[in-house]
């Protein structure tokens, strides 16, 4: 920026910009299913309006050229002067990505890139109605395609200013004022008086009605009471009283008609008139004596550091109370007993308060996918709904952003593989317009998010057949997975049911990036289909990655925490009876095989040369699609940890999530399941 001072109006301006390109995405997406609805065109318009005028404030011309043309469309579609249509949106969603690039270029102090003028010609015009396209090309470029209802700027008022006096000599009277003014020595201003000499000469001396005399009382109370502005308002009704109720014309309807025929000349020059008197003071109102002061204000922005910070400081309080706890459990003090209990109940609520300063509504993510499908499902030329529910369910702003990437590969693959085309459905007696459904919902200290197709359903002999064609499986081995199991299929590297690569899939990657980074998370992945009624895909994770919920475990004498997110179930177990499947030792419980794992020869020294116990206890684990089971030496309890990064020397130690600090005081190591199968198994 060209001074500092501008640093603290650019980070405004970059926090409700952005909430407004945001929303402007969803917006336009609905307006293509509800094209007359009014308010949702004057809420585009406005939008587009205020990032216009937060971008010409910090003299980002190139931003504010291309909202001004979008701008034009809007004020002509909200007028009933064009209808919307599908190539309308698709020129002005362009646009909306233009202007997004623009922003992410002022975000990170880059120099903006122009909108492509193919672009800003094509908006310009639109921005024309439809009934006078034709006339457009006689129109001299010397005015703008179209003008904002009631608004002039700089260049309009000079050009119609010219238009008043280019054809013919200056009056006398704008020509004694002239002689020392600045438009004589090319500045291009033009002072009160020579404003004045002008209204006189359109009106006769004196006879100018654009503000009555009352007016001109209220405007001296009004400037001596306060800074002469003019509101919207005002200035509508300024106009209305010199042209009549909507009778007055745009800059480039007064241009245009002062060309052709003097006689237009004073009309154009009362918009000149209008334009010059939104900048006096003279017809500012002054407001109520009496109004009702500000109301003050309810947020404040809070850099997310310092929110970090203060769960940080929450976590130490956490283990200080389960420190306290293990105490008080050892002492036979009542008073001990009642005190802990409050600090329980203190520190939960606290934990609670600062957990939700960090949450934020996963309509963030869903915001983006109106657009994704509306522009896939146009690519592939198909019919979709897209159905949202539970926008407002909260988690933690980590995972908001951490989510994104799985859930548009999810949505894509939706569009792509589940919904057919318009003329198989209706083959199928099926609507031609398929439906996804997204949803979210809590569930205790888990999230639930649903991404739902009625299109064409999994076909478990197809998978089966793809994953022989690949190499993953022999064909016995095919023949033997459950329905369920070739479901699963579609997560692994490299597989895809398509037989040709295109820009949207085929190359088997997008659905092993859900699995990885919902694992990363601690999350669950799930599938439900029915062939010929739909698929279902179904993801659990935790609300939040600062606290975390564990099941503490004993391998020998150390102490480990897994992630109660991860664990199924538990029992206790006689391990002779276990079974040997391809290699593999196994266990069988109600009917479903298990893989089973002997944790402690992994992660304790000298533990694969210990005698096994007859008897152990079995942790089933859950990890995107897989179940395993976990022997374990001891089941100590449920506990709440705070993650802490291991130290230089151990981080990326395979199967480590990080290390905590248990009640005792004693140190456990978080084992990070996906990651200590991937390295061990």
């Amino acid at each position: 920026m060209s001074f500092d001072g501008d640093e603290e109006i650019l980070q405004d301006f970059l926090v409700e910009a952005g909430e407004i390109l945001e929303l402007l995405s969803e917006q336009l997406v609905d307006l293509e299913q509800n094209p007359d609805d009014s308010n949702l065109l004057n809420a585009i318009f406005r939008g587009f309006h205020t990032v216009k005028g937060g971008a010409g404030f910090l003299q980002l011309d190139a931003l504010v050229n291309c909202c001004h043309s979008a701008e034009n469309v809007f004020d002509t579609l909200r007028n009933h002067k064009r209808k919307v249509t599908s190539e309308l949106m698709d020129v002005v969603l362009e646009t909306l990505d233009n202007v997004n690039a623009m922003f992410e270029e002022v975000r990170q102090s880059e120099a903006l890139t122009p909108a492509p003028q193919e672009l800003i010609d094509r908006l310009d015009q639109l921005a024309l109605p439809e009934g006078e396209v034709a006339v457009h090309s006689a129109v001299p470029d010397t005015a703008p395609t179209s003008a904002d209802q009631g608004d002039i700027t700089d260049d309009e008022f000079e050009q119609l200013l010219d238009a008043l006096n280019g054809d013919e000599p200056a009056p006398a009277a704008a020509s004694e004022t002239s002689a020392d003014s600045p438009v004589a020595s090319g500045n291009g201003d033009i002072n009160d008086d020579e404003f004045e000499a002008l209204l006189d000469q359109l009106h006769g001396k004196g006879k100018f009605a654009g503000a009555p005399a009352a007016a001109k009382e209220t405007a001296a109370e009004a400037s001596s009471a306060q800074p002469a502005n003019i509101s919207d308002d005002e200035f509508e009704a300024l106009l209305d009283q010199l042209h009549g109720k909507g009778g007055r014309p745009t800059a480039a309807a007064a241009a245009a008609s002062a060309a052709p025929a003097s006689v237009k000349k004073p009309e154009a020059a009362k918009v000149s008139a209008a334009a010059k008197a939104s900048a006096e003071p003279a017809p500012a109102k002054a407001p109520p004596r009496d109004a009702a002061p500000a109301a003050p204000e309810t947020s404040v922005r809070v850099d997310t550091k310092r929110l970090d910070d203060i769960m940080n400081m929450v976590g130490e309080l956490v283990l200080v109370r389960n420190r306290l706890q293990r105490l008080s459990d050892q002492s036979e003090d009542e008073q001990m007993h009642k005190a802990v209990a409050n600090l329980d109940v203190v520190t939960t609520d606290l934990q609670a308060a600062v957990m939700q300063t960090r949450m934020q509504p996963i309509k963030k993510v869903f915001g983006r996918f109106p657009r994704v499908v509306r522009d896939l499902a146009r690519s592939l030329k198909k019919e979709i709904n897209l159905v949202m529910h539970g926008e407002d369910t909260d988690l933690d702003k980590n995972l908001v952003e951490a989510l994104s990437d799985p859930l548009v590969h999810l949505v894509r693959n939706s569009v792509d593989h589940g919904i057919e085309s318009p003329e198989e459905r209706e083959r199928a007696g099926k609507p031609r317009t398929g439906t996804i459904t997204l949803s979210a919902e809590q569930e205790g200290d888990h999230i639930l998010l649903l991404i739902t197709d009625d299109g064409a359903g999994m076909n478990a002999e197809v998978l089966r057949r793809k994953a022989v064609e690949k190499g993953m499986y022999d064909q016995d081995g095919a023949d033997r997975l459950t329905d369920q199991e070739c479901y699963n299929l579609i997560f692994a590297a490299g597989f895809s049911t398509k037989d040709q690569i295109s820009d949207v899939s085929g190359r088997g990657v997008g659905m092993d990036v859900v699995k990885t980074k919902i694992s990363q998370l601690n999350g669950q992945l799930s599938v439900v289909s029915k062939l010929g009624e739909g698929s279902s895909i179904v993801i659990k994770v935790p609300l939040t990655l600062a606290i975390m919920p564990t099941l503490m475990i004993m391998l020998a004498d150390q102490s480990f925490a897994l992630p109660l997110v991860n664990v199924v179930e538990i029992f206790h177990l006689n391990l002779s009876k276990t079974n040997v499947v391809d290699g593999r030792e196994c266990v069988v419980v109600r009917d479903k095989v298990f893989p089973l794992f002997h944790i402690k020869r992994w992660l304790i020294r000298g533990g694969a040369g210990n005698v096994e116990p007859e008897n152990g206890h079995v942790v089933i684990v859950s990890m995107g699609t897989r179940q395993v089971g976990f022997v374990v030496d001891q089941l100590v309890g449920q506990e709440e940890v705070v993650i802490k990064p291991l130290g230089r020397g151990l981080l990326g130690t395979p199967g480590m999530a990080g290390a905590t600090i248990t009640g005792d005081g004693r140190i456990a190591l978080i084992i990070d399941v996906p990651s200590l199968l991937q390295h061990y198994s």
